[in-house]
């Protein structure tokens, strides 16, 4: 697959997407319309970032985390009301390089996918649903206390990277940590932080503190 090195940029607050991960979106603001209009001409690629300052409403030169995700629309349906209801496939990660100038009413990047080429690889690791209650144990309970429901034998026919992607996508952590996990350079380091994370969620169980 040619990757664009320079491609349009939806920075969506309260939203992450993981590589390997399939999420649906509603599309509503009237650039962001022309954004999906404009990618479903071409190579239908769309990069998904986080906003550093959330509290911004007008995002055309809010401040943006260095790395997002590149998805690519995999289905598209018009509403009556005139919004586009697509899902977007989770690809590869990029690095923002710098911000083209257009006249275009959404925003534009110089991006690199030289650090995540491993993104686009399809590891032939499969997950034992024991291995998985051994690795997201506490992540299981978590999700439960939360009121998540996980159908844990279905994510036994997905490859670990898949799964691992999928349920810190899907997640009850905070934006900050979900943007943490997605920088992690390799499944391992994810897998680490995901541990990592979830020792202060269980501290504060533990000491029967509000888990933040």
């Amino acid at each position: 697959m040619k990757l664009p090195n320079k491609i349009p940029v939806f920075p969506l607050s309260n939203f992450i997407i993981f590589p390997k991960t399939t999420v649906p979106l509603n599309i509503f603001e009237p650039r962001y319309i022309d954004m999906i209009n404009d990618s479903m001409k071409t190579n239908k690629f769309i990069g998904m970032i986080q906003p550093k300052n959330s509290k911004n409403d007008f995002q055309s030169k809010i401040q943006l985390y260095d790395i997002g995700c590149l998805g690519k629309i995999i289905s598209f349906k018009e509403a009556e009301d005139g919004r586009f209801l697509i899902e977007l496939k989770g690809l590869i990660r990029f690095q923002i390089l710098k911000e083209i100038q257009t006249q275009k009413k959404y925003r534009e990047f110089e991006v690199s996918f030289d650090d995540y080429h491993e993104d686009m690889v399809e590891k032939k690791i499969n997950l034992k649903f024991s291995d998985l209650e051994l690795i997201f144990k506490d992540l299981k309970n978590l999700f439960e206390k939360r009121g998540f429901i996980i159908n844990w034998k279905e994510l036994e026919k997905q490859s670990l990277d898949e799964t691992i992607n999928a349920l810190a996508m899907a997640s009850p952590f905070t934006l900050e940590e979900k943007q943490v996990l997605l920088e992690a350079k390799n499944l391992d380091i994810r897998k680490t932080k995901i541990s990592e994370i979830l020792t202060t969620y269980t501290f504060d169980q533990f000491n029967n503190n509000t888990i933040q």
